[in-house]
């Protein structure tokens, strides 16, 4: 429930964080952020410098073209987050209905299936995720495609080894024997009770995409230079973390970006455990063993 607590108040700051415009059209009025992520504010205020530090003023202080830190952190979780749950919806979609339909017919079908998701597998998924970025370019959706391509064959093996389980059960065979369709016995029956593992995963994946496109952005593949996310932000400051002799560091460029993506994945996780342990029926069964003793 903490982490359920954490996501939802991230989410909810990233959304209202700066308007929302679609197609011309402002979806979203509300402006939390004290300023707009793009302005150079000393340009504005000369009070204001480069890497000035936290204040009332600026919470977590200025970067390295006078931005506001807390603004950009804000709406940096725009583009990180969102992506996480848009990666791990395309690819558990997917995955599901491959997986489902691998697992359910088996013979020729399961081995032509599994051997295509066995050619994904080959290819280590950073690497293919860069090979992909650097056939399509950087920006939102190249990387979508670039965690899509490669993460969907891990949903698809493990809800096959769920469906080869779950298809023997007698309620498949009598829904067989009375005529239903495989569309219908596969996603009326089978599915969803094969389906508890496949959500674990996914609330799990959510975390590990965000970091995946931070790494990214780290490297400086992910969003173009000066764009508000997480990890491009810590790609644009990353020479401050070293200084020569008698220089000093501002922290704050690389700890709130940073600390952004640790508490954001930290809390995803924890949903995890917990979807985990409520969808554990071994677990429940044996908690409820134990308040009937």
């Amino acid at each position: 429930m903490l982490g359920l607590i954490v996501v939802t108040a991230m989410v909810f700051l990233t959304i209202f964080a700066r308007p929302v415009e679609i197609a011309g059209i402002t979806v979203q009025p509300i402006a939390l952020a004290p300023n707009d992520p793009q302005n150079i504010l000393y340009l504005q205020d000369p009070s204001v410098g480069r890497y000035d530090p936290p204040s009332l003023n600026h919470p977590m202080g200025t970067d390295a073209s006078g931005r506001d830190m807390l603004s950009r952190v804000m709406v940096g979780g725009r583009a990180s987050i969102s992506i996480g749950f848009v990666v791990v919806f395309l690819t558990g979609g997917f995955g599901l209905v491959y997986g489902a339909i691998s697992g359910y017919y088996g013979g020729w079908v399961d081995e032509v299936m599994m051997r295509v998701v066995d050619t994904v597998f080959a290819f280590p998924a950073l690497v293919l995720a860069l090979v992909i970025i650097a056939v399509l370019g950087s920006g939102y959706w190249s990387l979508v495609a670039a965690f899509v391509f490669p993460g969907w064959a891990g949903y698809a093996r493990l809800i096959r080894g769920e469906i080869l389980s779950v298809k023997e059960n007698e309620y498949v065979t009598a829904a067989q024997a009375l005529g239903a369709r495989d569309r219908s016995v596969i996603f009326r029956h089978v599915v969803p009770n094969a389906i508890a593992p496949l959500i674990v995963q996914a609330s799990l994946s959510i975390g590990t995409v965000v970091i995946g496109v931070a790494a990214l952005g780290f490297l400086g593949l992910g969003f173009p230079p000066g764009t508000p996310e997480w990890g491009t932000m810590l790609d644009a400051t990353r020479e401050t973390i070293i200084q020569g002799p008698g220089g000093s560091i501002p922290w704050w460029a690389t700890v709130f970006p940073g600390g952004a993506i640790f508490i954001f994945v930290m809390a995803m996780n924890m949903i995890g455990d917990g979807v985990n342990d409520a969808l554990d029926a071994q677990s429940n069964v044996d908690v409820g063993q134990g308040g009937a003793n």
